[in-house]
């Protein structure tokens, strides 16, 4: 890895945590060099719920970035929630293995909660996960984040994460072609570093994950007791 990639991820890192704005866009081969020589952590500081609690323009908040956005649950849902997440967050990985099943079946397929998922890479290889996930036809990218947070400790946190990430591809349909082809589309990358950048930008995302419940921020791996006090509070 060049110093130049080095620079970048330490940079991204020290703004994340002070909350500052994210003005480095990984290229393509910045992201193909980290993601095979740089074995990532998947940790950010996240603040107590409480402390998060401020509302949003939900008009704003829920115009859709340049990839779309992957919605599940009712549009006549009487909450809305939008998560801000990254695939190489522990925190993000275990909020989707053990509240978000209940959150599902007891909110969103019931009718209560419309969700929107929106990609926040906090480094390289979420990046090249989320470029994974976004080539897959569209009804199977549910299916494959669930994956992705299921293993992550498969392909995230290993020495060689691009091999990782490559063997693992090949478990959910990619050859090394399609792989590759997948995370050398600039567009797709650039499409998910706005998502991420405007998140942060214009609604204030310097944590994952963070959830808005009707437009009113959250952040943190919240309990599915935390999450249906407040969404109970707007039905």
């Amino acid at each position: 890895m060049t110093d130049l990639v080095r620079h970048t991820w330490a940079a991204s890192a020290i703004e994340l945590n002070t909350g500052q704005d994210f003005p480095v866009n990984l290229t393509r081969r910045h992201l193909l060099q980290a993601a095979s020589g740089l074995a990532i952590t998947g940790a950010v500081m996240t603040l107590p719920a409480a402390a998060m609690a401020e509302t949003v323009n939900m008009e704003e908040l829920l115009k859709p970035g340049p990839l779309g956005d992957k919605i599940l649950g009712s549009e006549d849902a009487p909450v809305t929630i939008v998560e801000y997440a990254s695939m190489t967050c522990g925190h993000c990985a275990h909020f989707h293995k053990t509240t978000y099943p209940a959150l599902k079946a007891d909110y969103i397929d019931t009718g209560k909660v419309r969700f929107i998922f929106r990609e926040f890479p906090l480094d390289a290889v979420a990046a090249a996960a989320f470029m994974l996930a976004r080539s897959m036809p569209d009804d199977k990218y549910f299916e494959i984040v669930d994956t992705m947070f299921e293993q992550q400790s498969v392909w995230a946190f290993t020495d060689n994460p691009y091999n990782s990430l490559l063997n693992f591809s090949k478990q959910i349909g990619f050859t090394q072609e399609s792989f590759e082809k997948a995370l050398t589309n600039q567009g797709l990358l650039d499409a998910v570093n706005a998502v991420r950048d405007r998140g942060a930008n214009e609604f204030g995302v310097n944590a994952t994950p963070t959830f808005f419940i009707n437009g009113e921020k959250q952040s943190g791996a919240l309990s599915i007791e935390e999450m249906g006090k407040l969404i109970n509070d707007k039905l």
